[in-house]
């Protein structure tokens, strides 16, 4: 199974389209796919997608009630499918997971059970038989740290990190590997980088350099995604994938240019699939 979680420390990089799109393509590729959206914002990838219409509805099951063991039923009856692939959509109730998380793992050692906090997705998933159900799972968390974050790190063990090439993404290159030692300390498990994908790239000279120091990481850099700033905005105005902008009735067709960023994105998926061994 190919795990991943979609992640910078660095916020407005195109996190969450490109865990969207990397979804639609490896579902086009034949895989059964599952992406798990771990971001508290409203605009996290459940709305990007069109499947957030119950994330305020208080008496809903969530995920959130599964990984503090209070289900109110069948975890796969969260799932919605999109596009060829199935999302567990975010939730209100994710805004209190630290806390929540914090209360039942005191629980646990009144008890004298054990609890790990930042285990809880991996144990949900592998409950629910994810690794045998789907083919990939990715997840999509906040940049900030904490338990969102470390709860998809620990579950995914891997990262494709998206790099936008500005001031603040160079900042952000720089201390990539330091941040990636840090995540591996703190969760004491190996957290292997899958790719670092230049993002939102326009080709000046600036942006060249900063390209070049993606370039000298330890982490592959298959491919480099223009700036397409039409394209992914349409995403949102119409809940889908970039892939879906063409599918959908009285949208548009696409410009050569995006047809060419659309296979860059297959590109990526196919890469991260080898890497997977699928």
């Amino acid at each position: 199974m190919l795990t991943y979680a979609v992640y910078s420390e660095a916020g407005g990089v195109g996190k969450t389209t490109l865990s969207a799109n990397l979804a639609r393509a490896h579902a086009d590729n034949g895989y059964d796919v599952l992406v798990v959206d771990l971001d508290p914002q409203d605009g996290s990838l459940s709305h990007l997608l069109g499947v957030d219409e119950d994330r305020a509805d208080g008496d809903a099951d969530t995920l959130v009630h599964h990984m503090i063991d209070r289900p109110k039923g069948d975890l796969n009856n969260l799932f919605k499918t999109t596009e060829g692939f199935d999302v567990l959509p975010s939730h209100n109730r994710l805004e209190d997971l630290g806390s929540l998380l914090d209360r039942a793992a005191q629980t646990a050692e009144d008890l004298g059970e054990s609890f790990s906090k930042f285990g809880r997705l991996q144990h949900v998933l592998a409950k629910s038989n994810i690794p045998e159900n789907y083919d990939i799972l990715i997840v999509d968390p906040p940049a900030t740290v904490g338990p969102h974050l470390y709860n998809a790190i620990y579950a995914t063990r891997s990262l494709v990190i998206p790099v936008e090439p500005t001031g603040k993404g160079s900042e952000s290159i720089e201390g990539l590997e330091s941040v990636v030692a840090g995540i591996e300390d703190t969760l004491d498990i190996q957290v292997g980088v899958l790719a670092a994908v230049v993002n939102r790239f326009e080709g000046t000279n600036d942006q060249q350099a900063i390209h070049e120091k993606v370039d000298d990481l330890p982490y592959p850099n298959p491919v480099t995604l223009r700036k397409r700033s039409s394209l992914f905005e349409k995403c949102w105005s119409i809940q889908g994938s970039a892939f879906a902008v063409e599918d959908t009735d009285n949208v548009r067709k696409l410009r050569d240019y995006e047809h060419e960023t659309l296979n860059r994105i297959h590109d990526l998926a196919h890469f991260l699939e080898e890497r997977g061994n699928l």
